[in-house]
């Protein structure tokens, strides 16, 4: 997410409207420009899309998985001769074959679960931004000798403040999921050997009840069956605290990871 400061007069709206508007906006997609001016989060200092963006400039084929709504691959200056990405939820299936087709890119509808469907050493770059599931053994398989996997992870405990708001404090191993050493032994397991991997952690900011509804409506795995109906009564005591204190804060997670494969 990339928004405005907050102090939006959302804040001020009333509990049943902010609901009744975050429940009926479409989610589809990885574009946020909904939260504009009601949620902030720090961007990673890497800057993914402009690294990933230069990497595809120089290579003749690559996929991206996960792709979402296909937002984060098509902000690329300039596309491989051999675009392919991957998505599994129909919605954004669509929405990415509308994006990216018309820049080159094919959009190839997969269940995120091994095989991918492509052939060994299909592709010199495999790039995907918050993938849900890496499958290691078949990243490595579909890169070419020398080719690469670059990505943008969620890290452990991402966002737990807001996680841990509305199911409660959460056991260690959950709170470690997605930790960048187990990555990198995952990925050296596979065969691949890691080359870079930096971790920070970002401020994020919420300033109305709406943006969190928003939010964890659109990030299904945050809180796993989330809805208004079930979290109801919770979310007017976090609507009741922004407005008496101001944005709920949290933090999320992020890590850069680039595997190779060994020529």
């Amino acid at each position: 997410m990339s928004y405005t400061p907050s102090g939006s007069p959302d804040a001020q709206r009333s509990f049943d409207d902010l609901v009744a508007e975050a429940a009926a906006v479409p989610v589809a997609g990885w574009d946020f420009s909904w939260l504009e001016g009601r949620a902030t989060e720090q961007r990673p200092s890497w800057g993914y899309q402009r690294t990933m963006s230069e990497r595809l400039a120089h290579v003749d084929a690559a996929l991206d998985v996960q792709t979402g709504g296909g937002e984060v691959l098509a902000g690329a200056r300039r596309l491989p001769r051999t675009m392919v990405a991957t998505e599994s939820w129909p919605p954004n299936v669509a929405k990415a074959t509308k994006l990216l087709h018309p820049l080159g890119a094919v959009v190839v509808a997969d269940p995120d679960e091994p095989p991918l469907p492509f052939a060994d050493e299909a592709f010199d770059l495999v790039t995907s931004r918050h993938p849900a599931t890496v499958w290691w053994e078949e990243i490595a398989r579909v890169l070419r000798p020398g080719g690469a996997y670059l990505a943008q992870h969620v890290g452990p405990a991402s966002a737990f403040e807001l996680v841990e708001y509305f199911l409660g404090p959460q056991p260690e191993e959950v709170r470690r999921r997605r930790h960048p050493d187990d990555e990198r032994r995952e990925a050296e397991a596979a065969g691949l050997g890691v080359v870079d991997l930096r971790a920070e952690t970002l401020r994020m900011e919420f300033s109305d009840v709406g943006a969190v509804i928003y939010f964890l409506r659109k990030v299904i795995w945050m809180v796993p069956g989330f809805s208004v109906e079930q979290y109801r009564e919770r979310l007017r005591e976090l609507h009741e605290r922004i407005r008496a204190d101001g944005p709920f804060v949290a933090h999320s997670s992020r890590f850069l990871i680039e595997a190779r494969k060994p020529v």
